[in-house]
């Protein structure tokens, strides 16, 4: 276990390889030391007027040297912390014995003690600093024994009272010597843990930002990697698509040469199909992102790893009963202005639906609380457009908060498709995903 001296000796950072960053001397280091002097100068010839410095044989001009060169000490506290620090001591010492009466003013205690606090706060040696800190409150405190011991302190003090008179529960000589190193106590040790927490802030601060860069940077690049993935997948299913759109026309086209002299008809409908597939391919092949070749996880939304390339909106009920195996009341609604108009949706748009259906149930299960589901797809040809919506009753759920790459590959196919995407927590309550898909372009 480890000692007293071992956990403050850490706490301290004596063994932390951190370095605080010094900053050059900068305007706020000027105002800081300005204020301070101003501050100090008129609260010394206050102190002169009220009669306060009449024991004072010192000329004024050197009153003021020592206020003036204790506020300029400021100007290099974090560039120079130790240095500074030190510089203080000795100034707390040449002037406490030269003018006392000047050094105990308040303004200069508030200089040594800020000294004092940034020698700690600032160092970047921080063995370096327990020992400059240490030899400085060691000397000072000798100091002050030295000063009762066989100073004039103690007489001062007798001289200061009646001899007579005894009113509280203590000798007046211990009492006075205890009040003083009480008071001195306060004021180092202030000073040193002071900076000691400014200095454990200041790291902690900048770990949390490198974590938070850290965090930023994985979460950039797993969002560049989920795109690339979904743009990756999202072309290897439309490759499966054109691919069966050119073998139905390659089929058309040899029953075409088959019966072209015996039957015109026959062979200009298998042409017209032929046409309309090499029509449905070009498109689809304009819209192929990325590179055509297999790449690495083939999963989809719902973790099942099963590429549905076929899947389309007949396929929806089979989706939905999976759901319902989870818990979920789901209620699938299929709106069709025109009779099958839903079976003769494109391959590709059919299965853009099926997989919007299925990562937004994926999500309901994963992140949310709801217990209901309402899935609704309406189609409708004559305003050219296809539209899938998915809402849900419940709330966030605590703890599960998702990485959005999901909702990202609802855009990033809804994009493929010229797609308008809306996904966000409703006014009334619950979550709503809705894509609609525009007709006569995919």
């Amino acid at each position: 276990m480890p000692s007293t001296s071992q956990r403050a000796l850490t706490w301290f950072g004596v063994d932390d390889d951190w370095e605080r960053p010094r900053p050059p001397v900068g305007r706020q280091d000027v105002v800081l030391a300005a204020s301070v002097e101003a501050v100090s100068l008129l609260a010394l010839e206050l102190v002169r007027s009220a009669g306060g410095l009449d024991h004072t044989d010192a000329p004024v001009w050197s009153q003021w040297l020592a206020v003036s060169t204790g506020a300029a000490l400021l100007l290099g506290r974090r560039r120079w912390p130790l240095l500074v620090a030190s510089l203080a001591a000795l100034h707390m010492f040449v002037v406490g014995v030269t003018m006392p009466q000047v050094m105990g003013q308040v303004s200069l205690q508030i200089v040594y003690f800020v000294a004092l606090l940034s020698g700690v706060a600032w160092a970047r040696d921080r063995r370096a600093m327990v020992v400059v800190i240490g030899t400085i409150v060691l000397v000072m405190f000798a100091w002050i024994t030295w000063q009762f011991a066989v100073g004039s302190a103690a007489q001062d003090m007798i001289d200061a009272m009646d001899a007579g008179d005894r009113v509280g529960f203590f000798p007046p000589i211990p009492s006075a010597v205890a009040m003083t190193l009480l008071v001195n106590v306060i004021y180092f040790g202030g000073a040193i843990v002071g900076g000691g927490v400014s200095w454990r802030a200041a790291r902690q601060r900048l770990r949390l930002q490198e974590q938070a860069t850290t965090i930023a940077a994985q979460a950039g690049r797993l969002r560049e990697q989920a795109v690339v993935d979904e743009r990756l997948r999202i072309a290897r299913e439309l490759h499966d698509v054109v691919a069966h759109g050119v073998s139905a026309m390659g089929i058309q086209a040899g029953a075409a040469r088959r019966v072209l002299d015996r039957d015109p008809d026959a062979a200009r409908t298998a042409l017209s199909h032929v046409e309309d597939a090499s029509r449905d391919a070009v498109t689809q092949m304009r819209r192929l992102l990325g590179t055509l070749r297999e790449g690495p996880g083939d999963g989809t939304g719902d973790g099942t790893g099963t590429r549905t390339t076929d899947a389309a909106i007949g396929d929806l009920p089979a989706l939905v009963a999976a759901a319902r195996e989870h818990g979920l009341a789901v209620h699938l609604d299929v709106v069709e202005a025109q009779p099958d108009a839903a079976d003769r949706l494109p391959r590709g748009i059919g299965l853009a639906v099926y997989r919007t259906v299925q990562e937004a149930l994926t999500n309901v299960r994963r992140h949310s609380t709801a217990d209901t589901v309402s899935v609704v797809v309406r189609v409708d040809e004559a305003a050219a457009y296809a539209e899938v919506e998915v809402v849900d009753n419940g709330r966030p759920r605590h703890g599960t908060s998702g990485s959005g790459l999901g909702q990202l590959g609802i855009r990033e196919r809804a994009a493929t498709h010229d797609g308008q995407v809306d996904i966000g927590p409703r006014v009334t309550g619950g979550y709503r995903v809705r894509v609609r898909y525009p007709l006569g372009v995919s």
